[in-house]
């Protein structure tokens, strides 16, 4: 197996950079994000696994050595796995296509593509145990589909007929959270209860570029190394903050941050799914064993607009997007299935047919969403209603025309 690439960098506590893939201390950070090394090697050791917090970095300046085996922690994919991975990212690019045009037709108020960060979500989503739980942002879409999430009830939110329309306990996973960064709050603190309750699971939170320029990001890196919270910050670094390149947010690389704030880091080229899905199941294996928060920041594209609100022919180039668009994650890994003999022609056609009925289906259950009572907006503000909640209920209702309710 061939696709865990070299754009994967690891920053000790202390700040020193270690090329991952080959084990070597180098002094740059690799150029190319397509050169590969292979994965047939020994099983992760647990040696590997970096401290982090509190008195964890090494005393006079010297690096912290850390032997770990990425590729190990996807040797173990069956031939059926790999093709899921694909399945996945090519139903969940289909789900962001349907909600584009259903924005466009009106039937959605807005719409947060993914296109182009597939890799990133679902390899870093299908290492996600039971016992854990991912906090998203808005754009998260494949997260969710890896964690049972209907599609539908995500498309809801965007619809404007609920609030988020899942149990976060029953998936893992939290509702979407439209303020920028403060998600990376929720997390930590959720991460803190883990810890305090002794859970066998870790937390996982998914950012973007321009929110690691956010003071809630900062603050919660500073509160997860202090107590060494079991948490993952899970950045995509998709090169556009709406119209703000990723280089107005940092004078240097994001995962970077985590240095100062004394915890690792890694670099991950976030189009390559089997990469996402190895630096994750090795960030989560390390934050599960009780040795601090890691920042991984998957080097992705947003190949579509920021929303369907966004025109990004505004600010950046059709060079540009033309360069990105010949990493497309999902070409990427259909070549690899094909390099396999794994993509044979019937197994294909059948995977584009799931596709066109899911497709189907998805859009005929968004157009048939009944509107909600208005005066729902109320029902879970609190377990128990008090008199002012009530009040406010009953000022709205009144506002209402009849028929309304």
């Amino acid at each position: 197996m061939r696709g865990v690439t070299e754009l994967m960098q690891l920053l000790t506590p202390g700040g020193h950079r270690i090329t991952v893939a080959s084990r070597a201390r180098t002094t740059e950070l690799a150029e190319s994000p397509t050169a590969t090394c292979d994965s047939r090697s020994d099983p992760p050791r647990g040696a590997g696994l970096p401290a982090a917090g509190p008195g964890s970095g090494p005393g006079g300046g010297e690096p912290t050595i850390v032997d770990i085996d990425l590729p190990a922690y996807v040797a173990d994919l069956t031939d059926d796995e790999l093709f899921g991975l694909y399945r996945d990212m090519v139903l969940v690019r289909r789900m962001d296509e349907e909600a584009t045009s259903l924005q466009r037709q009106g039937e959605l108020g807005l719409w947060a593509s993914l296109r182009g960060q597939e890799a990133a979500q679902v390899g870093s989503g299908r290492a996600l145990g039971p016992d854990d739980m991912a906090f998203p942002s808005y754009r998260e879409h494949g997260v969710a589909w890896c964690r049972g999430v209907d599609p539908a009830a995500v498309l809801a939110i965007f619809r404007g007929v609920n609030l988020g329309g899942w149990d976060p306990a029953e998936h893992g996973f939290a509702l979407y959270s439209i303020v920028v960064g403060a998600q990376t709050l929720h997390a930590t603190g959720y991460a803190m209860g883990m810890a305090q309750d002794r859970s066998p699971g870790a937390a996982i939170v998914y950012f973007g570029d321009g929110a690691s320029s956010e003071g809630d990001v900062n603050e919660a890196f500073g509160w997860a190394s202090v107590f060494a919270v079991p948490l993952v910050f899970f950045c995509q670094n998709n090169q556009w903050a709406i119209s703000e390149p990723a280089r107005r947010q940092s004078r240097t690389e994001i995962f970077h941050r985590a240095a100062g704030f004394g915890f690792p880091s890694v670099r991950v080229d976030g189009n390559d799914v089997l990469a996402c899905l190895a630096v994750t199941r090795w960030a989560l294996a390390t934050a599960r064993a009780g040795r601090g928060p890691v920042l991984v920041e998957a080097v992705t594209y947003r190949m579509g607009a920021h929303t369907t609100a966004d025109d990004p022919t505004r600010y950046r180039s059709s060079a540009e997007l033309e360069a990105w668009h010949r990493r497309d994650p999902l070409d990427r890994m259909r070549t690899h299935l094909a390099a396999r003999g794994l993509l044979a022609q019937e197994r294909d056609r059948r995977l584009a047919l799931e596709t066109d009925t899911f497709a189907h289906e998805l859009r005929a259950r968004c157009t048939a969403m009944p509107d909600p009572d208005p005066t729902s907006l109320f029902d879970h503000v609190q377990v128990t209603e008090n008199g002012l909640v009530a009040a406010q209920r009953s000022a709205f209702a009144a506002t209402l025309d009849p028929g309304e309710t």
